[in-house]
């Protein structure tokens, strides 16, 4: 099996003799022309991996075979051959893209060794490609899985967002709804994908380091700086940065982030140079930014900048078509995993998971699934295999149904006002889930939002 393919371009042909014959030794296929032009008309044809481009040809300056290579593949590796002590042209070949130069005479031994290092840059490369296009299709549209109509609408926009040229989104939605998930789709299936994807929790790192972290420092800037580190920001150039959880960052830090969202600079700490950026920045709270702009908790200016595309995730009890798609779809994926054949839920079992709140949301599901999967070897799913919280409520809720009574007092009720503190307490009972609301009151799901119309109960 052949290393790969090398192509000389020297006018020595006893030169490109004695290399071909220490490359051929060495497991390569070589590849060798004495002019520039006929370099350049065999790089096109065998795009060999590396090439040894002498800087002095008898037609064109080595300089312009490598421009020209360079036209054809500005990925390609040359390394360019010059006479001892031509370091001013050496410089010009590595501005023009050359990966190294080699002086003559050579040392045969160093030479390998630096043809050796170019081959595994390539392979380096080719993993980074294949790892991108892994990546590609692990974030896909289609790795967020949902058919209800919230999540519809969801769908629509994070593929607007994706394709435009939008600097800030906010993502938005309670613990375990998929914000995670749903900021890597946007990036991998932008025209960003191929740049970095930086992301940091902003709960989960001291306010003491989150500066450093986001913006870096210079060394020397305080007593353990003993080196220059770059932060997140200037790591995730021309890519994405990710702030999970933007809802915790102390107002301190909001400051700072508002002046690189409006001119897109800093400051690495202890640094005087302002450092330009191209960065999407995609932040993710499971709070009400709003209501912790009015109790002073989050800049108003940085709420403001962040939700130019505000995507809100429903909660999964407000996705209740999703919820038999999802527990499916993790069987499915823990099948593979665990090698076991379980073929999805039994009817108790799907109603059981139909009818439970899902406080944790899909991370929840999930979880309950993996756990079912780990510890049970069974073909269904069934209530007796569902951790005690899924399974209390319905012999609560069937206690409530036995024990149901209304008592009337002496002096008589508002028939309205009853109605009105059932639907409340249905609405309480399912988390504000108006589809499992109606059912618990025997109602049509406009129905229920008739009556919630007529109290006013949207506005609470």
């Amino acid at each position: 099996m052949k290393k790969g393919t090398i192509l000389i371009v020297d006018d020595e042909k006893l030169l490109r003799w004695s290399l071909q014959q220490n490359f051929l030794k060495e497991g390569y296929e070589v590849v060798s022309a004495e002019k520039g032009m006929q370099g350049i008309e065999a790089f096109k044809a065998e795009r060999p991996d590396v090439v040894l481009l002498d800087i002095h040809l008898p037609d064109i300056s080595g300089l312009n075979v490598l421009e020209g290579i360079k036209e054809v593949d500005p990925d390609a590796i040359v390394l360019m051959v010059t006479a001892y002590g031509d370091v001013e042209t050496a410089v010009k070949a590595i501005k023009l893209g050359a990966y190294d130069f080699i002086e003559k005479p050579f040392n045969m031994e160093k030479l390998n060794i630096t043809i050796n290092k170019a081959m595994e840059t390539i392979s380096l490369r080719k993993e980074i490609s294949q790892l991108k296009g892994k990546l590609s299709e692990q974030y896909g549209f289609d790795s967020i899985i949902g058919r209800s109509p919230e999540m519809m609408k969801v769908f629509e926009m994070i593929r607007k967002v994706a394709q435009s040229d939008a600097s800030t989104v906010l993502i938005q939605g309670e613990s375990g709804t998929g914000k995670d998930l749903v900021a890597r789709v946007i990036h991998y299936q932008s025209s960003r994908a191929p740049m970095p994807f930086m992301e940091i929790n902003c709960t989960a790192v001291p306010e003491s380091l989150i500066e450093s972290e986001l913006f870096g420092f210079e060394k020397g800037a305080f007593t353990d700086a003993k080196t220059q580190k770059k932060g997140l920001f200037e790591l995730a150039d021309g890519g994405s940065i990710f702030l999970d959880e933007i809802g915790d960052m102390k107002l301190n830090t909001q400051a700072k982030l508002l002046k690189v969202l409006e001119s897109k600079t800093f400051k690495r700490i202890g640094g005087v140079k302002d450092i330009n950026v191209d960065v999407r920045i995609i932040a993710a709270t499971n709070k009400n930014l709003q209501e912790e702009v009015k109790k002073g908790n989050f800049r108003e200016d940085l709420f403001f900048r962040l939700k130019v595309i505000p995507i809100h995730l429903p909660p999964l009890r407000e996705r209740e078509g999703d919820i038999t798609l999802l527990a499916n779809y993790f069987i499915t994926e823990y099948n593979r995993e665990f090698r076991k054949n379980v073929k999805g839920l039994s009817k108790d079992a799907e109603r059981l998971f139909k009818e439970y709140p899902w406080p944790g949301n899909v991370r929840e599901l999930k979880n309950v699934i993996e756990r079912v999967m780990i510890l049970e070897n069974t073909e269904y799913i069934r209530p007796e295999h569902l951790p005690a919280e899924l399974t209390s409520r319905e012999v609560i809720h069937e206690m409530n149904m036995v024990d149901f009574e209304i008592k009337i007092p002496p002096g008589g009720v508002d028939i309205e006002e009853v109605e009105k503190k059932l639907i409340e307490s249905a609405l309480t009972m399912t988390k504000g889930n108006q589809t499992r609301a109606a059912k618990l009151l025997n109602l049509s799901r406009d129905a229920l939002r008739y009556r919630m119309q007529k109290f006013g109960l949207f506005e609470k």
